[in-house]
């Protein structure tokens, strides 16, 4: 029966990433392989979700008012005009919405950029939807955008260039120069930009988080792909968006309803107050990464792990191995990638 499997489909093997979370569950150890924390989301957030499936808001659904906060979040944050009603799609999670996005962008043969490393479903998606992933590697150990590199990658038959910034898997927050030079090369080979902006409240030491989107001539070509998982600590709750132009966001909702018709109902809308919450929630967010940042950058030296980029935004390090280690930690042979949301 395996032959009439697709031969994409073939291709396929676990998530690395997946498979360390179930194995941490079986076993009831520390898991620090998935990017989820250990501390609660917010009551006030959950209650809002408990009153919604008690109203009985537990059908297809699709919550506007979502739509009109992101608009006024993404106005005063990066100076961008939005129209909640055609600019914005909400789905299940920013996987599906990049998914949805590959397939509403991609036809077969197309090439995608990935600066790499990467988070693994990036190249998952492109595949499926017939495109050829092209990777760009970052320099380490500061994971530096090498320019020329960058525009060498690009050739005719590029569609798409996908940012991940705040960076999983190296807390590398993309500088205006770097972000600049990605720009300049999308513009001047006409393509697009898919940003992954989903660590955007979550920056160290000062950083701030820029979206691609806000520098000249990138608003009408940048995809910009987040959710609610990470800043409000649901990760399960599956509540992520598109944003892009009307036509764009037209087919990426096209896409989005064939698949899953809707995120789930309740949870829209308890994302309702979460986008409503007052700045205070936003600091101090940044400021427990931070002090778990430093604790876990701390543990791990003391261990004699060599640590040469502290992370700067998202809630992972990625540290180099010793030259004496001799196992493979399955996700990069050069360096171990842990999330320090559990740290103390």
């Amino acid at each position: 029966m395996e032959k009439r499997l697709s031969k994409i489909s073939q291709t396929l093997i676990p998530s690395p990433i997946q498979e360390l979370s179930h194995l941490a569950q079986r076993c009831g150890a520390i898991n620090l392989a998935e990017g989820f924390p250990d501390f609660a989301a917010p009551a006030y957030i959950k209650n809002a979700a408990v009153s919604a499936i008690n109203s009985d808001l537990n059908q297809y659904r699709h919550v506007q008012g979502i739509c009109d906060l992101l608009a006024t979040r993404m106005k005063s944050s990066h100076g961008l005009d939005i129209d909640p009603d055609t600019n914005i799609v909400i789905c299940c999670g920013q996987t599906e919405a990049f998914a949805a996005t590959m397939f509403a962008i991609i036809d077969r043969g197309d090439e995608v950029l990935i600066l790499d490393p990467a988070f693994e479903t990036y190249e998952t998606c492109i595949r499926l939807a017939g495109g050829v992933p092209v990777y760009v590697p970052l320099d380490p150990p500061h994971w530096a955008l090498n320019v020329d590199r960058l525009r060498k990658s690009f050739t005719s038959r590029t569609k798409a260039l996908v940012l991940n910034s705040p960076h999983n898997p190296t807390g590398k927050v993309f500088s205006m120069e770097e972000l600049e030079a990605i720009a300049g090369a999308c513009c001047e080979m006409d393509c697009f930009a898919v940003t992954d902006e989903v660590y955007e409240y979550i920056t160290f030491d000062a950083k701030k988080h820029i979206s691609l989107a806000s520098l000249p001539g990138m608003q009408e070509r940048t995809i910009i792909t987040s959710s609610l998982s990470k800043t409000f600590s649901v990760t399960g709750w599956r509540i992520g968006w598109s944003c892009a132009l009307a036509n764009i966001a037209s087919a990426i909702r096209n896409i989005h309803v064939k698949i899953t018709d809707s995120a789930p109902a309740p949870f829209q809308e308890a994302a309702l107050t979460a986008l409503k919450s007052a700045p205070a929630y936003f600091q101090s967010l940044k400021q427990d990464y931070e002090r778990k940042r430093d604790y876990i950058v701390d543990v791990l030296a003391s261990l004699g792990l060599q640590i040469r980029f502290k992370p700067q935004g998202s809630f992972f390090v990625f540290t180099e191995l010793p030259e004496t280690w001799l196992l493979s930690d399955l996700l990069n042979n050069y360096s171990a990638k842990c999330q320090f949301s559990a740290a103390r």
